[in-house]
């Protein structure tokens, strides 16, 4: 009886793509004036674990930035915002960007709104998930702040996060204002590559366009 019964078909979980550990050395840590690290990194890199958090500090025109503990704060009174460093220092490299303090600014509002209507970002995890169906290259929808970057192509129809190239789409439904879901739909219409992640329709609600032309592949009902 045992022998007859079906089984799930084995998967590769997704940690399997996470990077390679980095061993801790004993490496002291040489920080010049201007913050940066100048000392010669030993081949493949290394992981120092301090006792305390150290202080970075940089300015970006007139405005003061710090780092310290994994968060970068902007201390500008008007355009105050705090956003982690990696996000920081991953956008700041983006040529797409002008004026990227008062963007982020602008982001993180937005973002506290909808959070504050209940909405709830995806973990990277689920994105990678979303992202190997179509081994989709662009994702729509989001923040600067919380779009991954193993997207070659982020962003929303008003404001391009980073990349250039179109591809197979992951579109974070919930994420993006009535506008810009309209616009998308009317692009969804010439595109038979995306993914959308969105909430299960409950009730009478009206199916989106999208729900006729896709597949769920799975839903759940709160």
């Amino acid at each position: 009886m045992r022998r007859s019964m079906c089984w799930e078909v084995p998967s590769m979980p997704t940690a399997a793509y996470d990077p390679s550990l980095l061993r801790e050395q004993e490496t002291p840590l040489v920080i010049e004036k201007n913050g940066f690290l100048d000392q010669e990194i030993p081949a493949g890199g290394f992981v120092r674990i301090q006792d305390s958090s150290h202080v970075w500090e940089e300015r970006v025109d007139e405005t003061r930035i710090i780092t310290t503990e994994g968060l970068t704060t902007c201390l500008d009174p008007e355009r105050g915002c705090t956003i982690t460093s990696g996000g920081w220092n991953f956008l700041k490299k983006q040529e797409c960007w002008e004026g990227l303090i008062t963007t982020i600014r602008k982001q993180t509002k937005r973002t506290e709104e909808l959070e504050e209507a209940g909405y709830r970002s995806p973990t990277w995890a689920l994105l990678r998930a979303l992202q190997q169906i179509n081994s989709a290259t662009r994702m729509g929808g989001e923040a600067a702040m919380s779009a991954p970057p193993f997207f070659q192509l982020a962003g929303r129809k008003d404001l391009l996060f980073w990349g250039k190239k179109e591809g197979p789409t992951v579109v974070i439904w919930e994420s993006l204002p009535k506008q810009e879901k309209e616009s998308w739909l009317e692009e969804a219409s010439t595109m038979h590559d995306w993914v959308v992640w969105c909430k299960s329709k409950k009730g009478a609600e009206e199916i989106r366009s999208f729900e006729h032309s896709g597949k769920a592949i799975f839903f759940n009902y709160d």
